[in-house]
């Protein structure tokens, strides 16, 4: 470690511009003392601090958002051979809140409840940690007073976000879709939002690909839309599902087509009949089955692609991500994992509690190869991903605060 410690100051500062991401920029500064003090940390956010946007050209009925990040890790022990328990472990953090959140990875549901085990600090530096995603979150907020910024209902006013930043962190533009399927974009110093009035079908999807804004409609038809809201085309539509998502993948770009279906039959979904009665009209349709586009610029068009070989897709209500399948023990890749109100899960689980831990929306698999598709607890080893913790999450931290 001493010839380590001791690497020129400004070969440090250069390699420490190649960190992605602010988990590894705090793993680098963690190795040694030199090289934490050889260059500073981004400036934190205050705890609790939120960008606070305007509502004008949107609604009457609140006066504004906060802007928040939330970031979907890959937690596993830094020597993880030997273990018994899953090996590694899917979660997604809300940190620009007074309060952080653990979340489904894949909805804006919380897990609640944690076991009774589960440790007050999750320390990131025990573990050994890969980010598997990001995605920024509108909360509304309201004039009700008694409505809380954070609650569950104030972020469905608004579609998924995604961002742009401009001139460091202070600069930005966001890209969301408006309630009336029209895109909504936002400037940093704007005093209101623009609603971009092009929209030949309502739009589905937005994306950040190549440092630009994608958006996708109903159709598949593709367009870039410039940071002065202008629009350009980028590829054919594609026909045939019922809602499409865009992925980044391996330095391309994914166009996911979902497939739903009306499910009538008796006995479908095993939840109470008053349950079913008021919440039928979100638990109607079923996902079926998915097919995958890529993009090709040259020709502005989607090419089908029959086989993800490694690649593992995710499809979330806020964000999209891709991993490869060698990242989680016991998958074979060429599979979407995405959330489905027909999976909707009333398990109590072992930790207590009447209330499912992914309420509202459970997660599903489609195997891309056989075309087989199913809640996720139908698979244990795929199921172990997201839940519960493994019990080293819980041992690890408690032999860290012993030792404190």
């Amino acid at each position: 470690m001493a010839e380590w410690a001791h690497l020129p100051k400004d070969l440090l500062e250069q390699i420490s511009t190649c960190l992605g991401t602010s988990v590894d920029l705090l793993r680098f500064r963690s190795v040694c003392t030199s090289w934490r003090s050889s260059f500073s940390p981004k400036p934190p956010r205050p705890s609790g601090f939120f960008r606070v946007l305007r509502n004008d050209g949107i609604s009457h009925t609140s006066f504004g958002f906060c802007l928040s990040k939330r970031t979907i890790y890959r937690l596993e022990l830094p020597d993880s051979h030997d273990q018994a328990d899953p090996l590694c472990w899917i979660v997604k953090v809300e940190e620009d809140v007074p309060t952080k959140q653990l979340l489904n990875p894949l909805s804006r549901y919380k897990l609640n409840p944690l076991p009774t085990c589960f440790p007050r600090v999750l320390d990131l530096l025990n573990f050994r940690v890969r980010e598997l995603g990001q995605e920024h979150v509108l909360h509304l907020l309201s004039y009700n007073s008694d409505l809380s910024p954070l609650d569950d209902a104030s972020n469905l006013y608004m579609e998924k976000v995604v961002m742009i930043q401009l001139n460091g962190e202070r600069g930005f533009i966001l890209l969301t879709i408006h309630v009336s399927g029209k895109l909504a974009m936002f400037r940093s110093g704007d005093k209101k939002w623009h609603i971009i009035q092009d929209m030949p079908s309502p739009y589905d999807d937005v994306i950040v690909y190549g440092g630009k804004f994608y958006a996708v409609d109903i159709t598949g038809r593709t367009v870039v839309v410039g940071f002065d809201a202008v629009l350009d085309f980028a590829a054919n539509p594609i026909f045939g599902g019922d809602k499409k998502y865009l992925v980044k993948s391996e330095g391309e770009l994914l166009l996911v087509d979902m497939y739903l279906s009306i499910d009538t039959s008796e006995g479908s979904l095993d939840v109470e009949v008053e349950f079913l009665e008021h919440f039928a009209q979100y638990m109607s349709e079923r996902t079926v089955r998915f097919k995958v586009f890529k993009l090709v610029e040259e020709s502005q068009s989607w090419i089908e692609v029959k086989n993800l070989g490694d690649r593992v897709l995710f499809l979330g209500d806020d964000s999209t991500f891709s991993a490869s399948a060698s990242d989680f023990p016991g998958c074979n890749g060429n599979c979407i994992f995405f959330v489905d109100n027909f999976f909707y899960s009333i398990e109590e689980y072992p930790s207590g509690g009447d209330d499912a831990v992914f309420r509202g929306r459970d997660i599903g698999l489609f195997q891309l190869e056989s075309g087989c598709i199913g809640p996720i607890k139908n698979y244990a080893e795929y199921s172990k991903l997201f839940w519960p913790p493994p019990d080293w999450v819980s041992s690890t931290s408690s032999e860290v605060q012993n030792q404190n």
